[in-house]
């Protein structure tokens, strides 16, 4: 076993070195290379993915014995879901969806979501669900990361797709601040729950996994263009 600042170390390296900010799709999404439909279709498939965090955040919080601990961690269900309806997250990916051109109502559908992307949702709320509360919680530090894609994010959609309404994208503005204050209080959590080896490994082997779905999502995404040769690159999602 390491000590906490080793621990923490390997666990950054991990966030670090296996974000999804390397994918090539999220390079070319960054470099403004994305074409309207193909950024149209990951903001469809990635709203399959937001609106299912609230979902494996509470399953997380279902896990835990402290009520202080259930506490701060029913204010991330509260992120995405908002206290009323209008607010929250999911509700900004909505509007983001609407300022690229999507309609709100196929967004809610899920109609045109990729089988890919629905595999590893699904794989990492079951995750959560089956999975020690160690574990689910360390899945959650690829929010290490979030913050410098956010920001990455906002000046790439400014720059190169101005034809996005700049009110699409509070979502990421929130999350920035948001990611930063959430990603503390899970390291702190997971660096006091690894008592052994054993433990670190676990949480180690989580963050790699849950860095894998997101991987994943995006390879379902980036391969979506040659999936269907008879519906060709312009269709926003494919299904067989």
């Amino acid at each position: 076993m390491t000590g906490p600042a080793a621990f923490e170390a390997r666990l950054r390296t991990i966030a670090r070195e296996r974000y999804h900010d390397r994918h090539p799709f999220n390079v070319a999404m960054h470099e403004g290379r994305l074409t309207p439909d193909q950024l149209r279709r990951w903001v469809l498939n990635r709203f399959h993915y937001q609106r299912h965090i609230p979902i494996k955040d509470a399953l997380i919080l279902a896990k835990f014995d402290s009520r202080e601990h259930r506490r701060t961690w029913l204010r991330r269900v509260r992120d995405h879901d908002g206290r009323a309806e209008g607010e929250g997250g999911i509700e900004n990916w909505l509007r983001l969806g609407e300022a690229v051109g999507l309609d709100r109502d196929l967004l809610l559908s899920g109609d045109e979501v990729l089988p890919g992307v629905r595999l590893a949702v699904e794989g990492y709320v079951n995750f959560c669900r089956l999975g020690s509360p160690l574990e689910a919680v360390a899945a959650s530090l690829t929010e290490l990361s979030a913050p410098g894609i956010m920001l990455t994010r906002i000046d790439a959609f400014e720059r190169h797709y101005r034809w996005i309404d700049p009110a699409g994208l509070t979502y990421f503005r929130n999350r920035e601040r948001e990611g930063r204050r959430d990603s503390g209080e899970a390291l702190d959590l997971v660096l006091s729950w690894a008592t052994t080896a054993a433990d670190q490994d676990r949480a180690a082997a989580a963050l790699s996994f849950k860095c894998d779905v997101l991987w994943s999502l995006l390879d379902a995404v980036a391969h979506a263009d040659t999936a269907d040769p008879v519906t060709g690159p312009d269709r926003v999602g494919w299904r067989p």
